[in-house]
């Protein structure tokens, strides 16, 4: 499982090395190969390319003219490119992604089970402000028995 936050630098190619704790799971459970996309521009998300298989499978179940679907794949396809990290641990962040998302040093690499969310920190503390967790956030995951 990816879990946790940890602090990453974008270089001046604009590559991400993959903290430690995190390419250690792609190494022994994914391999290389990534998706890296975005829902909306704000940020960069990083999908081992297995858990990315598994989104578009369930996708080819849906008809193609779901407009949910459509929707999911204009911005996914619009900010998504199939990448490779390096021997390293390196993998870039395509270019339009990486000046929407504001990208650039450092950044936080937050891990969501299956995949990795790479925020500008200061957006994502804003975000955090934005967004506060409440007693109804609370009740919904009550409701899920978490």
């Amino acid at each position: 499982m990816l879990r946790g936050r940890y602090p990453a630098t974008i270089d001046a190619k604009g590559r991400l090395k993959i903290p430690a704790s995190f390419k250690a799971i792609f190494d022994e459970k994914y391999g290389p190969e990534l998706y890296v996309t975005s829902l909306d521009g704000l940020y960069a998300r990083i999908y081992p390319f297995a858990e990315w298989q598994k989104i578009e499978e369930r996708l080819m179940s849906t008809p193609s003219m779901n407009e949910h679907r459509k929707k999911l794949l204009d911005r996914t396809n619009y900010w998504g490119q199939q990448l490779r990290m390096d021997a390293q641990g390196r993998v870039l962040i395509p270019s339009q992604l990486r000046e929407s998302a504001a990208v650039r040093g450092e950044v936080a690499v937050m891990g969501y089970l299956t995949y990795l969310d790479v925020w500008n920190a200061q957006r994502f503390r804003e975000h955090l402000e934005q967004n506060p967790f409440t007693a109804e956030d609370m009740k919904a995951l009550s409701d899920l028995n978490i």
